[in-house]
């Protein structure tokens, strides 16, 4: 069989076969010819100040709940839901003219009870001395003796009664026990209440100052200590017990707190430990129950190593590494152990040592065991972020 190529069928094969001759005749425009300009940082120790973000929630620092302790009929309702109030202002009165008679009843008792006491006495004593010259018998004598002590024993029980009675009436005015912000009342003027019932009249919160509770789990607990045994963390006596708060939209509470107390039981169905802070609050800014998020300043490190996050890359397994300009001028990757992020920068605990020229610009046009030329970050030609290798270690592997 014969094909007979027609013109217009040539033309793009000619046109094809000048082009790749012209390829193969010189160099790819735009090759870089020797090392590679790579921007660099020396890393170099300094002193860091290590903190950590714990979530919690608020409470009140005292917290009563509001009972009554008589039986009665509430005829008066003193203070407005949601004000402040102080220890001992009146919040509530139960009728007290039932309580105010049993008083007044009680104190009549014990007066009738003192009348008799005198001739109960007088009585006995006559008669001791009738026994001594055998002009009445000794019965009579012991019979006046018990009388004269049944009478006593009657003023001792009027006077319990009395006091009994004035404690009762005095409980007639429901007071507040603490100071602090009053809530919702659940009782109205003319409402039946009973001594000690479940359900409480109102409760009063004092909000300033405030308690903020967190959790800390008893692992990392651990590790601080370790830090502390081996050196490599250090306590600063004046400020590690200073906290700061942040709010549930993110703001930062205008006013540090202190470590109250930490707990000395682990939960044994989460693995951590209460932590308590207490906040001033003046401006009842912050509320019971609110969700925040406390700072607490675990030490110093006064030889942290602090590599830029551009710098840092993760191979497949997931394992952080760099590139590092080597002695020899000759690219190194260094496999990292990297603690938290601090700002744009990570602390690394492996891997690095001070003096080391840490690759953060030109990644992407190395690989280890490459010449390269080092220059300052940012002084070279394509200066700017690294976009090299897999993609750089995100916010979830601080700590």
């Amino acid at each position: 069989m014969k094909y007979r190529f027609r013109p217009f069928q040539i033309l793009p094969l000619v046109a094809a076969a000048a082009a790749l001759t012209a390829g193969c005749g010189k160099p790819p425009a735009g090759r870089q010819m020797g090392p590679a300009e790579v921007g660099t940082v020396t890393v170099a120790p300094e002193r860091v100040v290590l903190t950590t973000e714990l979530p919690g929630r608020t409470s009140p620092y005292l917290v009563a709940e509001v009972r009554p302790q008589v039986n009665g009929l509430i005829r008066e309702r003193a203070f407005e839901e949601g004000s402040e109030v102080k220890a001992g202002a009146l919040l509530y009165q139960i009728d007290p003219a039932p309580y105010q008679a049993a008083y007044d009843q009680a104190k009549a008792a014990l007066a009738m009870a003192e009348a008799n006491v005198p001739a109960a006495r007088s009585r006995a004593e006559r008669l001791k001395g009738l026994v001594a010259i055998r002009a009445a018998g000794q019965q009579d004598y012991d019979d006046a003796a018990a009388a004269a002590l049944q009478a006593e024993a009657s003023v001792a029980a009027a006077k319990a009664a009395v006091d009994s009675a004035r404690v009762n009436l005095s409980y007639t005015p429901i007071r507040a026990p603490i100071p602090g912000r009053t809530g919702r009342s659940s009782v109205t003027v003319g409402a039946l209440v009973t001594a000690y019932q479940p359900v409480p009249l109102a409760t009063i919160q004092q909000l300033d100052p405030i308690y903020v509770d967190v959790v800390q789990s008893s692992a990392e607990l651990l590790r601080l200590r370790q830090g502390f045994r081996t050196g490599g963390l250090t306590r600063n006596d004046s400020s590690w017990s200073k906290v700061k708060l942040v709010l549930e939209d993110g703001t930062t509470y205008g006013r540090e707190g202190k470590l109250k107390f930490q707990d000395v039981t682990v939960d044994p169905t989460t693995g951590s430990v209460s932590v308590r802070m207490v906040f001033p609050n003046p401006d009842h800014v912050l509320l019971p129950g609110m969700f925040v998020r406390a700072i607490l300043e675990e030490g110093v490190r006064t030889d942290a190593i602090l590599v830029p996050q551009q710098g840092v890359s993760r191979d497949q397994k997931g394992e952080p590494f760099c590139l590092v300009v080597g002695a020899d001028g000759k690219a190194e990757q260094r496999t990292l152990t990297l603690d938290r992020a601090i700002g744009d920068r990570w602390l690394a605990t492996k891997g690095l040592a001070a003096g080391d020229r840490v690759i953060v610009e030109g990644t992407q046009r190395v690989r280890p065991g490459a010449d390269v030329k080092p220059v300052p970050a940012g002084t070279t030609a394509s200066a700017g972020p690294a976009a090299a290798g897999p993609a750089k270690p995100g916010p979830a592997a601080a700590k």
